[in-house]
């Protein structure tokens, strides 16, 4: 595991020099200004505005705006959205560990903006958060190896696997459980050059630490997990996996403020609200 994570950090390295010359991390972010929606780098408080394909290619258009002046959504617009269950030793508990990672899909449609709201559905009774690091790809990638994984990702950025417990255990199927809309939060920023298995995910809701586990404690690591889907399904730039949440989780209530925070890309905040 440790040489494939070397691998793996060599491969973001190269991965931020092919995306854009320059060192150190890089913050990409996705907002809506003036009624358009756009791209751009977030540096300290301001958003400088790019061009282009940021997966790819992309220059900047000269315009730098105050944070506070803009909206900030999920930081990209994925094909599809993956999540990889029981993924963390403090998670699975007494339950045997899988042996290979448990993947799982979540609609488009269940993505929810940094300080956007995780809506409680009418039905629903006991709905909980689920802090985790979500990695998204930067170009195509079928039947790739472990050792090749790395060079197919792009960047990491803070995610919420929202989930109302009741249904996860009596559907048939998960897809509302996970899928309902807004149980997807996702943001503020893509990560790109972060040596992220250091990192620290913590959550809080209402100020209360309730999870806290650095990257580097998930059983199946980002190259495991997209070689493994890449077997299966194809992943697509753009697309980005949940990669699972450590420790337990409790139910959320209207009113909440939940934070989903990791170590070098930022704070991921929703309010709670009920349908």
């Amino acid at each position: 595991m440790d040489t494939t994570r070397r691998a793996f950090m060599g491969a973001v390295a190269a991965g931020v020099a092919a995306a854009q010359s320059g060192g150190g991390v890089k913050k990409f972010v996705r907002y809506r200004h003036g009624g358009g929606v756009h791209y751009g780098l977030l540096e300290g408080d301001s958003v400088r505005e790019i061009r282009g394909n940021m997966l790819e290619k992309y220059t900047a258009t000269g315009t730098t705006r105050k944070l506070s002046e803009v909206k900030l959504l999920w930081p990209c617009d994925p094909p599809k959205v993956f999540a990889v269950g029981l993924n963390y030793k403090s998670h699975i508990g007494n339950r045997p560990a899988p042996k290979v990672p448990e993947i799982f899909y979540k609609p488009i449609t269940c993505l929810t903006e940094p300080e956007g709201n995780i809506v409680i559905p009418p039905a629903a009774k006991n709905v909980h958060y689920e802090g985790e690091m979500v990695v998204v790809m930067r170009k195509r990638a079928k039947n790739v190896s472990v050792q090749e994984a790395p060079e197919y990702v792009f960047g990491v950025t803070c995610g919420n696997d929202v989930s109302e417990r009741d249904w996860q255990k009596n559907d048939l199927q998960w897809w509302r459980a996970k899928g309902s809309d807004t149980f997807g939060p996702m943001g503020p920023s893509i990560a790109v050059g972060l040596d992220f298995v250091k990192s620290r995910l913590t959550t809080r809701v209402n100020g209360e630490v309730k999870q806290t586990q650095v990257i580097s404690d998930l059983l199946f690591g980002v190259p495991e997990i997209v070689s493994w889907i890449s077997k299966h399904a194809t992943l697509e730039a753009g697309d980005v996996i949940y990669t699972g949440t450590p420790g337990a989780t409790s139910a959320m209530k209207p009113g909440d403020v939940v934070e989903v925070e990791i170590e070098g890309i930022g704070i991921l905040r929703n309010k709670v609200a009920s349908a």
